[in-house]
């Protein structure tokens, strides 16, 4: 019999796992699953940082994306953004340390929100090549320019300096990354190509120069040139903490009361609605918050959730709007027709949230296959997971039968179309680390039918009043070209001379097409 393995052998192996050492050997949970993937998502999050700093600085953004392929399978990314710069302390942290930044504890609308996909960037390349990443950054015309080489140390979670340098820059202020790893660089869906073609699209705002592995370089041109409106920063609402949260809160607040605490800590919380709260959890609203038991902290709990609270505010958002998202569609999708629907702000678990939603109809668009599905989360493509998407879920559960396009039960639409849904919110619940796809709340689901349906309605109208007209012109001209072959063959039946006869035929053509615009014509005065 095997000797037994003691507790204290057993607390020998014990160890702390550091968060880079986890992401390490998970690197998939951050979308670095094969060398395609990893290509991608180094040159997103590259381009999320930079369009994110540039808008927060109030910056029209200007970036330029670069891919040298040096082996077959290894690339060297190289970003560049015209941004405010990073203050040179900062860089290794911001670089080279795993769930570090200024977004996490923020509710407001932002690219990234987890502080970990740049590092993450640093940690895949520093695998599969060993190399580091490189940074130059430039906070003014009258500052030099910072230059660092960095990794991580995997199992402190910490940045290791490989070479720092002051450098010359001829640009005034910016930040270029630049690092080597390992890829496959291919074309067609889900590669580096689409996310610059969506990245442009739903950044309209924003300058993109791309140059592709073989030389080739495309210009991605502003379509508008002002920035977004800004979004606000706002306090938590009541409705979207959690008993965890709200014990850890009521421990940490500075708050001398709980009246107080309930005041200082959230948003639409007033001093009528605290003393309600605390008259219904039978607490004093006196008290010290961080003298308060896990009961009372319980009480305090489901009492906010029976208090009547109006939903938060919803100045931490910065959708695109109608106009400026069709601009960007306009620029980047050849179609004949073009609508947007942008709806006012929504809630899920105390989180406000705006959908938008617009349709490409037509053009170069593909006829016979599915629709072309595009999924935005606060202005960032959404390329993997497609279908574990509450996105996809919305346009399936959507009649498009009822406004022009083919449909089978639990299948996307069929015709030539795009789809385009935008989801902003201070904090996207996405279904992994990754960023891939949103979950499947009923609220968001919700809204985003709606805007989907109001889409549907515009397509439906247009295509009964200009698709459909467009066939039956066709199907005219198609006659109209048998024409003399059947006027002689009515001729060889009847005593009627050919061309008599081809000129009846063509009469009776023309009044049906006058006709048929006629038609087209009430139909728009009726619903105009």
């Amino acid at each position: 019999m095997a000797e037994k393995i003691t507790a204290v052998e057993l607390a020998k192996q014990q160890r702390e796992i550091s968060v880079s050492e986890f992401f390490t050997k998970n690197r998939h949970l951050l979308g670095f699953d094969n060398p395609r993937k990893a290509l991608l998502m180094a040159v997103k999050e590259a381009v999320d940082n930079a369009l994110d700093v540039t808008l927060e600085s109030k910056i029209l953004p200007d970036v330029y994306i670069e891919l040298n392929q040096i082996k077959e399978d290894r690339f060297r990314v190289i970003v560049e953004d015209n941004g405010p710069g990073i203050v040179k302390d900062q860089i290794p942290k911001i670089f080279g340390k795993l769930l570090y930044g200024s977004k996490f504890h923020r509710l407001r609308q932002s690219m990234g929100q987890q502080g970990i996909g740049i590092s993450a960037v640093l940690l895949y390349g520093q695998l599969t090549t060993g190399k580091g990443m490189q940074i130059t950054s430039k906070i003014s015309s009258k500052k030099p320019a910072n230059f660092y080489e960095i990794q991580i140390d995997t199992q402190k979670n910490q940045p290791i300096i490989i070479d720092e340098k002051i450098v010359e820059w001829d640009k005034d202020n910016g930040t270029r990354v630049e690092i080597e790893i390992e890829g496959i660089y291919q074309k067609g869906r889900q590669s580096v190509d689409e996310y610059v073609k969506e990245i442009a699209l739903i950044n309209p705002h924003a300058q993109i120069t791309y140059k592709m592995p073989d030389g080739e370089k495309i210009e991605y041109k502003r379509a508008v040139n002002e920035l977004p409106k800004e979004s606000k920063e706002i306090k938590p609402h009541p409705y979207g903490v959690e008993l965890g949260i709200l014990i850890r809160m009521l421990q940490s607040t500075n708050a001398n009361t709980t009246a107080g605490f309930l005041q200082s800590e959230f948003s639409r919380i007033s001093q009528n609605i605290a003393y309600e709260i605390c008259e219904k959890a039978k607490i004093n609203p006196k008290s010290k918050p961080n003298n308060l038991s896990g009961e009372e902290a319980e009480s305090l709990y489901k009492s906010i959730q029976d208090t009547k609270i109006i939903a938060p505010p919803t100045d931490c958002l910065s959708p695109l709007g109608e106009e400026a998202l069709l601009k960007g569609i306009k620029k980047e999708i050849d179609a004949e027709f073009y609508c947007a629907v942008s709806r006012s702000p929504s809630v899920y678990r105390g989180m406000p949230f705006a959908i938008e939603v617009a349709i490409a109809f037509g053009g170069n668009l593909e006829k016979d296959g599915q629709v072309r599905v595009m999924r935005f989360a606060n202005r960032v493509p959404l390329l993997y997971q497609q279908g574990a998407c509450s996105t996809t879920e919305s346009i399936i559960e959507t009649a498009w039968r009822n406004y022009g396009l083919s449909q089978s039960k639990d299948s996307l639409p069929i015709g030539p179309a795009a789809i385009i849904v935008h989801m902003v919110s201070v904090w996207v619940p996405f279904t992994s680390e990754a960023k891939e796809a949103i979950a499947h709340y009923p609220e968001i689901i919700k809204d985003m039918k709606l805007a989907l349906q109001d889409c549907g309605r515009k397509l439906s109208s247009y295509i009964r009043k200009t698709f459909k007209a467009k066939e039956q012109k066709e199907k005219i001209d198609l006659f109209e070209k048998y024409i003399p072959e059947l006027a002689a063959s009515l001729g060889d039946l009847s005593e009627e001379k050919k061309m008599i006869i081809e000129e009846n035929l063509r009469k009776i053509l023309k009044k049906g097409l006058k006709d048929l615009l006629n038609g087209i014509e009430e139909a728009e005065e009726l619903e105009g």
